[in-house]
């Protein structure tokens, strides 16, 4: 078991509309970039080459397994998105990245981040024990369904809460069936 502290800051464009949300970053060495969403097996980034430019290779760099961080972070900061994860502090039980295996030893001040990103309305989870983090701080009984979404307040404001599907490939759905997914939460 190994207890970990969150290896990067918050990225809060002071443009962000959307805060999403994961629960926390894989070990270091499945990383293939600096940034969110960093392992070469979760199609996060796929998705949203998919949803963006027709191409889940968009953000893929040719012929290498890495994501173009430079290309991520440019793409997240035009379309006003945020980043971090639900926990500030876990205790790994395994060396994987399955939430399954993460205790949270300190969440996140998810009302600090807002109050960073005073655009922001919408906040994503990306998984399952974000989502349940989530709900938690919220003191709500359960979490919106997956691809659905709920009004709460935090913050001082108003936000929508859109829980969406892990984009992680163990989770058992196609990358095509994530992007339907997720293509709601740009529709609105």
């Amino acid at each position: 078991m190994t207890i970990e502290e969150h290896p990067l800051t918050p990225f809060l464009p002071s443009n962000s509309r959307i805060l999403f949300l994961g629960s926390f970053p894989p070990p270091r060495n499945r990383w293939c970039m600096d940034f969110f969403y960093p392992n070469w097996i979760n199609d996060f980034w796929r998705v949203m080459g998919l949803l963006f430019f027709e191409d889940k290779k968009h953000f893929e760099v040719p012929n290498q397994k890495e994501f173009d961080r430079q290309a991520i972070v440019l793409f997240a900061q035009e379309q006003g998105f945020a980043f971090f994860d639900t926990a500030q502090k876990v205790c790994r039980q395994h060396d994987n990245a399955s939430d399954n295996f993460l205790e949270i030893l300190e969440p996140t001040d998810i009302g600090a981040l807002l109050n960073q990103i005073p655009l922001c309305k919408h906040i994503v989870t990306t998984g399952g024990k974000a989502s349940q983090q989530l709900m938690n701080l919220l003191g709500l009984a359960e979490p919106p369904s997956i691809g659905s979404n709920v009004s709460c307040h935090l913050a001082g404001r108003d936000i929508r809460w859109w829980r969406m599907p892990s984009t992680s490939r163990a989770y058992p759905l196609s990358l095509s069936k994530k992007a339907e997914f997720y293509a709601k939460l740009f529709q609105e």
